[in-house]
């Protein structure tokens, strides 16, 4: 195997990687701002430039009390968001007087071939100060050989008790090997009443 070498010795001085090496850019394709909308959707910029794609999540508040953020894919043109996911999810919670906390498989979070929005966030509390942020990850949505790919991390403010941190873990694919070129965003009720959806394309 050949030894890639920068241009220089001097890992300050390097001004240019070799061929070979991917820089792995981020480079934001759309960004969303949501005012008490229903949904925010996503139906350009998902195709064969990227091989992997990042929503990031910023300060997402419902306009209702302890609701889940959630998403769904479609392909081509559709617009039924009720692709099938199979995924699974966990999480760590710390509540803000010391007690109780836990680490905990989300049974109510998971999908096994179902067509139903997938959870992202727990619960998220409607008061000024509380919110959900994160992050979701798809891989190679446009092959048409591969099921495609995702795990999200999301932080949410949950509303119960004296005020909950819970850290989500979820992971799964979407079972298609038709290309993914859309992606819906919504509470599992109400209003998404503001927040920021970054698109990025990752190189």
């Amino acid at each position: 195997m050949a030894v890639l070498f920068a241009n220089n010795n001097s890992l300050s001085a390097i001004t240019a990687l070799p061929s070979d090496v991917s820089g792995g850019a981020m480079t934001l394709l759309e960004t969303q701002t949501a005012s008490s909308d229903s949904t925010l959707s996503f139906t350009s910029n998902i195709d064969s430039t990227y091989k992997e794609y990042i929503f990031k999540f910023t300060d997402i508040h419902p306009g209702t009390d302890n609701k889940y953020f959630q998403f769904q894919t479609d392909t081509g043109t559709n617009t039924s968001y009720n692709q099938t996911i199979t995924s699974s999810s966990f999480y760590a919670y710390q509540e803000e007087d010391g007690s109780p906390a836990a680490l905990s498989y989300a049974t109510g979070n998971d999908q096994a071939q179902g067509t139903g929005f997938q959870r992202l966030s727990d619960e998220v509390g409607n008061e000024n100060d509380e919110s959900c942020s994160g992050t979701l990850q798809i891989f190679e949505p446009s092959s048409t050989t591969f099921v495609k790919h995702f795990i999200s991390r999301f932080s949410t403010y949950y509303g119960y008790g004296s005020g909950y941190i819970v850290d989500s873990y979820i992971a799964g694919y979407v079972n298609t090997t038709t290309a993914l070129t859309r992606f819906q965003f919504k509470m599992n009720s109400g209003n998404i009443d503001s927040g920021t959806i970054k698109l990025y394309g990752i190189s």
